[in-house]
């Protein structure tokens, strides 16, 4: 029986990515924690105002941002599998189409901003909404980072700038995507659904 060390040390087996990605993905994954657990407390504390604010969200937009989201990481997912496979022409169309399908989350996620604060349901509202913009809004800077580093892989795949060999920093951009999906699929049940 092999030990775990024994099984990374063995040929082939190896973390995907950079090792300074990882820290960088812990690193972010602590601070929406702490959002996360600040939201949590917060409606323990107060739990009649946040089932009240929550029903101006709308769970079905919620529900399209996590399958745009979901969608796109899978197309990312898709396409590094296309590399390890010599395929860099497929991988950058599937780079291309997971960069379409989350336009289709800034697209819906700025019209829910736009009816939001139509509404004055702005950052000083209360304590749900102003939890709600700095949670969904760090969350939407980070997804617009990853559609830069979703067009700049595309591209680079392209150019066939990866190899089977070496596409570490395929891996690491691919992983930064998923982190952004893994922080969605906690954000979406805790602040459209849970009451």
């Amino acid at each position: 029986m092999s030990t775990s060390a024994e099984v990374l040390a063995s040929p082939g087996r190896r973390l995907p990515g950079d090792l300074a990605m990882w820290f960088f993905i812990l690193a972010e994954l602590t601070v929406f924690a702490i959002l996360i657990v600040a939201f949590a407390v917060t409606q323990l504390l107060d739990p009649a105002l946040f089932a009240e604010s929550r029903q101006s969200l709308d769970s079905s937009i919620g529900l399209a941002l996590t399958l745009s989201l979901l969608s796109s990481g899978l197309f990312a997912a898709l396409a590094v599998e296309q590399v390890r496979q010599d395929r860099q022409g497929r991988a950058a169309l599937l780079l291309g189409a997971a960069l379409l399908t989350s336009c289709i989350y800034v697209v819906l996620k700025l019209n829910e901003y736009g009816h939001l604060a139509g509404l004055g349901l702005d950052l000083e509202h209360n304590r749900f909404f102003t939890l709600y913009w700095i949670l969904t809004g760090f969350h939407f800077l980070h997804v617009l980072l990853g559609m830069v580093i979703l067009g700049w892989m595309a591209e680079r795949c392209r150019r066939r700038a990866y190899t089977p060999d070496h596409c570490g920093g395929l891996e690491s951009g691919v992983l930064y995507w998923h982190m952004v999906d893994l922080v969605w699929v906690l954000l979406f049940p805790l602040v459209y659904v849970l009451n």
